[in-house]
């Protein structure tokens, strides 16, 4: 069985200090729960100081995003090599850079290498608007941008890599996907095309997490799916009790 996975996006939240604090409240509540990788993914600025608490702790550290370069004349941004020894996991392809910051697949599969090249473990997140969803071309878009992001990445690389498909309509809008949207798409779409590219094995191994407006309420449900191994949280994951109660229903339903 897959190793289950929560990772929280905290966005542009919390302060150096406020994550510090955070972390240092959340760490003891999470060691119970081994059977589970747990992982916070603070602003860079918070980076850090917050690996620095959660040294001989079992919740790990991400990065919510990392340059394709490796150096240079290119303001604003963090190489791979920086975040090497300070995270073990980066975030890439979130909804919220491709539409913000403008990155496009090409982007996001040099991100994705990037990371690779120094040993980070990519959380490429995919997924369609609510125009796609209701034209009933998710499957097709989640698939292409799965394609996108892999090109030219070996099968042994993807294995280690999670995959977390959000659809944007239910990001930070209180509308989640029922449990039979996510288990299709991360199932039917995801894992589906991993396998084409790659075969049956690679695909048993890669794990796919479901994000959008995932909390308490409604985790057990996604968990129960065969083809959802954890979750990529916003919000609930700000909240001491509310990621706890999603890494304690992840060790419930698949630790």
């Amino acid at each position: 069985m897959r190793r289950p996975v929560i990772a929280g996006n905290w966005k542009m939240n919390k302060t150096a200090s406020e994550a510090v604090a955070f972390v240092q409240e959340l760490a003891p509540r999470l060691a119970p729960y081994t059977s589970v990788d747990s992982i916070v993914c603070p602003p860079f600025i918070a980076i850090e100081s917050t690996a620095a608490a959660l040294r001989g702790t079992s919740l790990k550290v991400g990065a919510q995003n990392v340059s394709a370069q490796e150096k240079g004349a290119y303001t604003s941004q963090v190489s791979g090599g920086m975040l090497a020894g300070l995270v073990d996991y980066v975030i890439i392809g979130h909804s919220e850079c491709r539409e913000y910051l403008g990155e496009t697949d090409a982007v996001i599969n040099a991100k994705i290498k990037a990371a690779l090249a120094h040993g980070l473990t990519p959380i490429f997140a995919c997924g369609e608007n609510l125009a796609v969803y209701e034209a009933g071309e998710t499957n097709a878009f989640v698939s292409a941008q799965v394609r996108a992001g892999l090109d030219g990445i070996d099968g042994e690389a993807v294995s280690r890599m999670i995959i977390a498909y959000e659809p944007i309509w239910a990001i930070g809008t209180g509308k989640a996907a029922t449990a039979e949207i996510a288990e299709n798409i991360c199932g039917g779409a995801v894992r589906a095309t991993v396998a084409e590219l790659y075969g049956q094995a690679v695909a048993d191994d890669v794990r796919v997490q479901y994000g959008g407006s995932v909390k308490p309420s409604n985790m057990r449900e996604y968990m129960s799916c065969p083809n959802v191994d954890g979750a990529l949280v916003g919000g609930a994951s700000l909240i001491v009790d509310d990621f706890t109660a999603l890494v304690a229903a992840a060790a419930e339903a698949k630790g």
